[in-house]
């Protein structure tokens, strides 16, 4: 995960440097989360995907994950084949339906209520909108007409869908080619990877592939560890580290591999981490190091 928030109040704020730090140490993708007003300092989301295309030539970029509900999805559309053209294929399209933070959503004149159904009918227009093809579209909750944008994709990009509820795997079923999980055992993630599998059968369609977002405090100082990522916790999200300690993975290299190796072992296919420590750069070299232990 790439530092688009910034809960530790780092300054300067390190962003681009972890975007280059990232690509060198060959990671798959980078990933920015989403929110307009949230607790701590945000970099949109767009924005800051964009600018990573700019200072990257290989990995994957995606959104871990897009408010899709809190944006009107012409202007949306026209944001990500932006993002594409910089990145040429490397655009991952992560949507939830949110809502933990109801003064953002006022704050873009978007309904709090209904933002699921809302979601749904935009995933089901998405990719017209990207591929340029005019859109004429009047459905319960979305109206939408307009030409074909250009520039467009040759094909839709990846779609991945995050949450934990029984809605958003379905959701992740009907549109997605993954689904992202978060603050879950990996007991947990197993049953929910069967749930998965069950909407994808009822759905028709191949089961999405099951992927994993984890928060990270990697170093031998555990006390320092735990600190550290209640820090992120307070910062981000106004939450006690008590409520997510469970789920927070914390201690050397070789403890973090072994929390994560529990969730590949439950049938997770791609991790995506969240550095919990402020030294970032320092932490993306530890992930590495987890990532060699893991392979």
């Amino acid at each position: 995960m790439l530092p688009n928030f910034n809960p530790f109040g780092l300054e300067p704020w390190p962003y681009l440097d972890v975007v280059r730090a990232v690509e060198d140490h060959n990671f798959d993708a980078g990933w920015v989360g989403d929110h307009l007003a949230f607790h701590p300092p945000v970099i949109e989301a767009t924005a800051a995907l964009a600018a990573a295309a700019a200072v990257t030539d290989r990995m994957k970029l995606g959104f871990a994950v897009l408010l899709g509900a809190m944006r009107e999805p012409v202007w949306l559309a026209k944001t990500l084949t932006s993002i594409d053209q910089l990145a040429p294929g490397r655009l991952i399209v992560g949507m939830g339906a949110g809502g933990e933070h109801p003064p953002e959503w006022r704050a873009a004149g978007a309904e709090l209520a209904g933002r699921g159904a809302r979601l749904d009918e935009l995933l089901s227009i998405l990719p017209d909108l990207l591929t340029g093809h005019a859109v004429n579209h009047n459905g319960p909750h979305l109206a939408v007409e307009t030409p074909a944008l250009n520039p467009s994709m040759s094909a839709a990009p990846p779609t991945v869908i995050g949450g934990r509820s029984d809605a958003a795997l379905r959701r992740a079923a009907r549109f997605a080619d993954g689904w992202l999980g978060v603050w879950v055992s990996s007991e947990g993630f197993a049953r929910s990877i069967d749930r998965l599998s069950e909407f994808a059968e009822q759905a028709g369609r191949a089961r999405p592939e099951p992927m994993m977002l984890a928060f990270a405090a990697i170093g031998d100082d555990q006390a320092g560890c735990a600190r550290d990522a209640a820090q992120l916790y307070r910062g981000q999200y106004n939450l006690p580290y008590e409520q997510v300690e469970r789920w927070t993975l914390t201690g050397s290299v070789a403890q973090v591999a072994d929390r994560l190796a529990d969730y590949q072992a439950a049938g997770a296919q791609s991790i995506a981490v969240i550095p919990a420590r402020p030294d970032l750069l320092g932490q993306v070299e530890r992930i590495a190091q987890v990532r060699e232990l893991l392979s």
